[in-house]
């Protein structure tokens, strides 16, 4: 069998090449904060060698909280990375030049090595870095970690944490998705696999990459007594209404009422553009609603938390019960939030 690179594979190796020696120069993450105290938001950004953004700032708060300071020269990895990553663009030039498919693959498999290592150790950074607390911090909340989301959003007591690969991370990661879907069409091209469009396998392998980007998450279970409203900062006791949004970033916006909720968007929290989905809660205790699919009900018998007095159920057979029991009337999402 031929082990000699073809020529589209060498011009992915010395491309793909060239793509990494950028990356050393370039953010490769990013960790944004967001609280009321601090409307513009923080950013940490995570280079190859050091620690850029609001370090400073994220520093002073991190004090009150027990969390370890962050400073450049406490991490080894800002001292190895750019070597490892330096060193894997040399070698993949060195791979063009040589020309050996064999190579070639074990070349990529000393990518993904470095891409997976890489995540755990981050992962493990981030555990140690939200977990290990200075006892004697002047806040001290029983049970509660910091450990910031590895990619995604989390909510940590006031501030909502959103970590994201950065523009040297996207990089990273293109080089990661051209290089196995080139390797996945060239085996196939080898062994006489009946060809499939090209527009198949690569743009799904960039599709699992991107989706990480919006990390869309659904509802999240209200914890009844310690939850407050979004929108009226009451805290949730009522089981048969209320409802939630998320956006497209994974944060998770709690209301207490449908009130709340269509108040809160049409005063742009969030945007419209930033929603992924709308949901509410079913009036029989059903798994959550698509705000757009529920049958809603208004009656002035449910006393709601905020007086919307609206509630929402999985059909219209289940509404039509509730009709004749309460006298209400019937009524549609579109008509709330158009």
């Amino acid at each position: 069998m031929n082990n000699t690179m073809s020529r589209s594979s060498r011009a992915v190796a010395f491309l793909s090449s060239l793509a990494m020696v950028a990356v050393l120069s370039l953010p490769i993450w990013r960790i944004e904060l967001s609280a009321p105290q601090y409307p513009e938001g923080l950013v940490l950004k995570i280079y190859g060698d050091r620690i850029g953004g609001d370090v400073d700032v994220v520093n002073g708060l991190n004090h009150y909280v027990g969390m370890h300071t962050l400073h450049t020269r406490d991490f080894v990895e800002f001292v190895v990375l750019p070597y490892i990553i330096g060193g894997f663009a040399a070698l993949g030039l060195l791979v063009t030049l040589i020309g050996s498919r064999k190579i070639f693959y074990a070349w990529i498999g000393l990518f993904l090595l470095i891409a997976f290592t890489s995540m755990i150790d981050f992962y493990r950074w981030e555990y140690n870095y939200g977990h290990n607390l200075d006892p004697s911090a002047p806040i001290q909340v029983p049970g509660m970690a910091y450990q910031p989301p590895l990619i995604g959003y989390k909510q940590l007591l006031n501030f909502g944490a959103y970590s994201i690969p950065d523009t040297g991370g996207w990089i990273f990661a293109a080089v990661g998705v051209v290089l196995v879907g080139f390797v996945v069409l060239d085996w196939r091209k080898r062994h006489r696999v009946r060809p499939q469009p090209v527009g198949i396998v690569v743009p799904m392998l960039m599709s699992m990459i991107i989706s990480l980007s919006s990390c869309q998450s659904g509802p999240q279970p209200v914890r009844y007594g310690q939850d407050v409203c979004d929108f009226c900062k009451m805290a949730f006791t009522e089981r048969h209404f209320g409802g939630e949004v998320c956006t497209k970033k994974g944060k998770v916006y709690k209301f207490d009422d449908v009130h709340c909720l269509v108040q809160s968007l049409k005063a742009g929290e969030p945007a419209r553009a930033d929603i992924s989905g709308i949901w509410l809660v079913d009036y029989n205790g059903g798994p959550w609603l698509d705000a757009g699919a529920a049958f809603l009900l208004y009656s002035g018998t449910y006393h709601t938390p905020m007086n919307g007095n609206i509630a929402a159920f999985a059909d219209a057979a289940a509404r039509d019960v509730q009709l004749n029991i309460s006298k209400g009337q019937t009524i549609t999402w579109k008509e709330l939030y158009p």
